[in-house]
């Protein structure tokens, strides 16, 4: 087990920590740029436009998937600070059952419901069927998902974010060269591009389970610990919904803005589709080291090392801002060259809309970095609530600034929508925050 969260050099036990994470979602970020990437140059904008649109989609479902395995991650990290290690594998048990099982439910939901989800969704009708067929393999991957993510929570929880880095990196590359051949080679069309990705999801979940079951045996429940305890029922609960509501309704919020975006049609639809990935792929690393951060918060709160809590505060809060401040200045520069990555150059509206949404929220990552921090050390400190109403302040904000002035002054005030969102969260998280909440 590894303990460099809770000793040594504040700023260097979280940036080796984070590292990993931020390349391994790097990484995963792959799988649906890939899809973007060599659908947009080789299929063309619709079916462009049909997986544009599935990656919201998916961002939200996997979102859902995600905050409840985090807000485990949590929970295992706290008890492994305080080296109560038999409570921490019934927790094990107890939260591996209780997703898995929600996970197959949500699985079964999307497959009967897919028809209707795209109806909500606004999903023009000459992408309709494209955009269904592509889903509908895509959401077989879901419980690939949850094995992928649930494992990485238990080994990032426990200080090790290498192993998560190792199985993203095998199925990126898997998942790129099988996008390639079943599109170009095969002419599977957008097809080719779900098949591809639920086949890299299953190897890199499927391969992280096997690597805890036969290389980290102490971290399993043995037979005493397989058991259903109610109060360790309720602590997940309470750490894994709440992380789950927090997670998913920040990215319903993006689904709610794709609803709208779909409104204009297939130009703005195609722009957004390629600037999202941008978007997400700029401010991932943020993302990132709020996680990482929320991890230190939570193992040296179960230790009482608050000292150390008050200085990694610090630490994150110099290292988020330069980050955020040089990669708004390089989206910003850059927009354009990077939206020709994905569009083709004939493509000149559909780049001119997509420079236009990535130099707007460009400008502004210094909100989006902040925001994750306050996300990270809320969850850290046990206050995953505070997370939830955060993200429901920036989502309102978004969704009703959107959809109220995008009607009388265009696509333009869905750009400016999400940032402003961002700031007033950040506002209302910082002034809570200096109220001098306790730690223990």
């Amino acid at each position: 087990m590894n303990t460099q969260l809770l000793k040594g050099p504040v700023t260097k036990s979280l940036l080796l920590f984070s590292l990993p994470m931020i390349l391994g979602n790097l990484l995963q970020q792959l799988y649906n740029i890939a899809d973007t990437f060599i659908v947009g140059q080789y299929i063309g904008s619709q079916a462009l436009a049909a997986v544009g649109s599935s990656f919201t989609l998916m961002v939200f479902l996997t979102s859902i998937i995600l905050g409840l395995c985090m807000g485990s991650g949590v929970l295992f990290s706290m008890l492994f600070g305080a080296e109560q290690f038999d409570q921490m594998k019934t927790s094990f048990f107890v939260s591996f059952i209780s997703i898995g099982c929600l996970t197959l439910l949500l699985e079964a939901i999307c497959l009967l419901f897919s028809h209707h989800i795209l109806i909500f969704l606004n999903i023009p009708l000459d992408i309709f069927n494209e955009t269904h067929q592509y889903l509908r393999i895509i959401f077989i991957g879901l419980f690939f998902t949850f094995l992928y993510n649930y494992f990485s929570s238990l080994l990032r929880a426990l200080g090790d974010s290498k192993t998560p880095l190792i199985f993203l990196a095998i199925s990126s590359i898997i998942n790129i060269y099988l996008d390639y051949y079943f599109i170009t080679s095969l002419n599977m069309g957008v097809n080719g591009a779900a098949y591809a990705t639920i086949i890299a999801q299953a190897v890199s979940g499927i391969g992280i389970l096997f690597y805890v079951i036969y290389t980290q045996k102490t971290l399993l429940p043995q037979k005493q610990h397989c058991y259903f305890d109610k109060d360790i029922f309720h602590k997940i609960k309470d750490y894994s919904l709440l992380t789950c509501i927090q997670q998913s309704v920040m990215n319903f919020g993006i689904l709610m803005i794709q609803g709208l975006v779909n409104s204009f049609g297939l130009v703005t639809m195609s722009a957004f589709a390629a600037a999202v990935k941008i978007d997400s792929f700029a401010y991932m690393p943020v993302q990132d080291f709020g996680n990482a951060f929320s991890t230190f918060i939570a193992q040296n709160k179960g230790a009482h090392y608050f000292d150390r809590i008050q200085k990694g505060l610090k630490s994150a809060i110099i290292t988020s801002t330069l980050f955020c401040i040089v990669i708004s200045f390089l989206v910003f520069i850059f927009a354009k060259q990077l939206m020709l990555i994905f569009i083709n150059p004939n493509e000149i509206e559909i780049i001119q809309q997509g420079v236009q949404y990535l130099q707007i929220e460009g400008m502004c990552y210094l909100g989006i970095g902040c925001l994750f921090l306050l996300y990270g050390y809320y969850r850290g400190i046990g206050k995953p609530g505070i997370s939830v109403v955060l993200t429901i302040i920036s989502l309102g904000t978004r969704v009703v600034l959107a959809y109220v002035f995008a009607p009388v002054l265009g696509v333009t005030a869905i750009w400016w929508a999400i940032p402003i969102g961002w700031f007033l969260a950040d506002f209302t998280g910082i002034i809570y925050g200096l109220k001098k909440e306790k730690w223990t």
